[in-house]
């Protein structure tokens, strides 16, 4: 039996079918493991043992009496601290929220558990999801489990960590421009962020109201297909079967946005993203070039970002009060930029997102997919400064309100990631992809290092 920390939601079903492991003795060892990692990780901000167990048993029972919800029932996983879960504590990343106490669970989390999986606890987050480095001021600078000192990206750098480490078998991200699929492609594991409002977006603490969305990290296609489909409220969890099975690559076109050439891209990544497509040509996809001339992907991020400051300022401070007190000083001044930029500029941003989402339908007319690099760099040390465009290419699937996947790229020292996007409304047939794309990504040997395995 492989440790418990590498096993596939697959894997844990079979074993629990198979009655050689239960969920109670799974959680129990994934709880001793957070008690051991978690003070140099700080991938959690809360644990709840108590709850878990509870959950565990409750799961235990479920499987002895041959009643299991479905693939999800005795799962570990963990929930990004700013998507609430009744009567656990949800700060989104801010000593400002230390006390926050939801009545109720969001949807997104709401869903999961009435699927059965063992909630594990709450995860690190940046700070007000504003920022993509997780180095958080409150609860501790999380780290990358794949390189010491390092970044695992943001704001769902926790969610990452937590699963690129073994703690929990998936995680809940939120992402508005991309906070689910950077921490993938820093952390090496698969990322997913669904079209808008596929998940409902109540019970999450909002950055961006056009372009805020929930979705899971996994350490395979197959197993955040799982978890997305949960979490958007669809029944048939298992994936593709014989009336819907997954796509063969030979019929798919693939674009790739001449506006590439515009983004500053590390060689690692660079390379990286070559033998992706050349991965997907030898299976017989078309891979093409395209023009999306009404993408400026500096541009269009800026917007994105004084779209957010503007409607995370408003809800800051109905929530704690106009001078924000207990943010830290770089989120404060992050927040009062949108009141120093003005009102116009800020309606120009919104405008300009609105424009893009009216593009989505013509950029995909002549593609099944796009494809991108996931981040332009990989993943850098914490105390260095942040590159500004982390989230110029996972952006766009923001602003097209379309499903997108974070695929993990192996490499020996590093790792890098790729996305593909389908046009908004194609989430099932996007996550149909999961057993192709897991066929593409073996995982790096980094990960023996972050799985810390005896």
């Amino acid at each position: 039996m492989k440790p418990i920390g590498s096993l596939t939601i697959e894997a844990l079903g079979q074993a629990y079918r198979a009655g050689t492991l239960n969920p109670v003795d799974v959680t129990h060892a994934l709880l001793a493991q957070i008690d051991r990692r978690n003070p140099d990780l700080r991938a959690f901000i809360t644990v709840a043992n108590a709850r878990a167990l509870a959950d565990a048993q409750a799961s235990s029972e479920r499987l002895q009496a041959g009643r299991p919800l479905g693939p999800l029932d005795g799962i570990p996983i963990a929930i990004k601290d700013n998507v609430d879960v009744a009567g656990l504590a949800c700060t989104a990343g801010s000593a400002a929220l230390r006390n926050r106490m939801p009545a109720h669970d969001a949807p997104a989390a709401a869903r999961l558990r009435a699927a059965g999986s063992v909630l594990l606890g709450k995860l690190n987050m940046h700070e007000g999801a504003l920022g993509a480095t997780t180095d958080n001021e409150a609860f501790g600078r999380c780290i990358n489990p794949l390189h010491a000192g390092y970044t695992p990206g943001g704001s769902s750098g926790g969610s990452g960590a937590a699963v690129a480490a073994g703690l929990c078998s998936a995680a809940v991200g939120t992402d508005t421009m991309g906070s689910i699929r950077i921490p993938a492609a820093y952390c090496g594991v698969f990322g997913y962020k669904p079209g808008n409002e596929t998940v409902p977006p109540t019970g999450v603490v909002p950055l961006c109201h056009q372009l805020d969305v929930a979705g899971p990290l996994a350490t395979t296609a197959a197993d955040c297909a799982v978890m997305a489909r949960a979490m958007m409220g669809l029944t048939d969890l298992a994936g593709p079967t014989a009336s819907h099975p997954s796509p063969d690559w030979s019929d798919l076109r693939v674009g790739v946005p001449k506006q590439l050439d515009l983004v500053t891209l590390e060689p690692a990544v660079t390379q990286g993203f070559r033998r992706f497509l050349s991965a997907l040509e030898q299976r017989g996809a078309r891979i093409m070039p395209i023009d999306l001339d009404h993408w400026d992907p500096t541009r269009a991020r800026r917007a994105g970002l004084l779209a957010s400051e503007a409607d995370a300022l408003a809800w800051w401070r109905g929530e704690i009060g106009h001078e924000l007190p207990g943010v830290s000083d770089t989120f404060g001044a992050m927040l009062r930029y949108a009141e120093r930029a003005g009102s116009d500029k800020v309606e120009a941003a919104r405008q300009a997102l609105r424009d893009l989402q009216g593009h989505a339908a013509s950029a995909f007319q002549s593609v099944d997919l796009i494809a991108l690099p996931t981040a332009p760099q990989t993943s850098f040390a914490h105390g260095t400064p942040a590159p500004i465009n982390q989230a110029d290419l996972t952006a766009l699937a923001n602003f097209y309100a379309c499903g997108a996947w974070a695929i993990p790229i192996a490499a020996q020292d590093h790792v890098v990631s790729a996305q593909l996007m389908a046009s908004p409304g194609r989430d099932r047939w996007l996550l149909s992809l999961a057993p192709a794309l897991d066929s593409l990504a073996p995982r790096s040997p980094l990960f023996a290092h972050a799985l810390a395995l005896d």
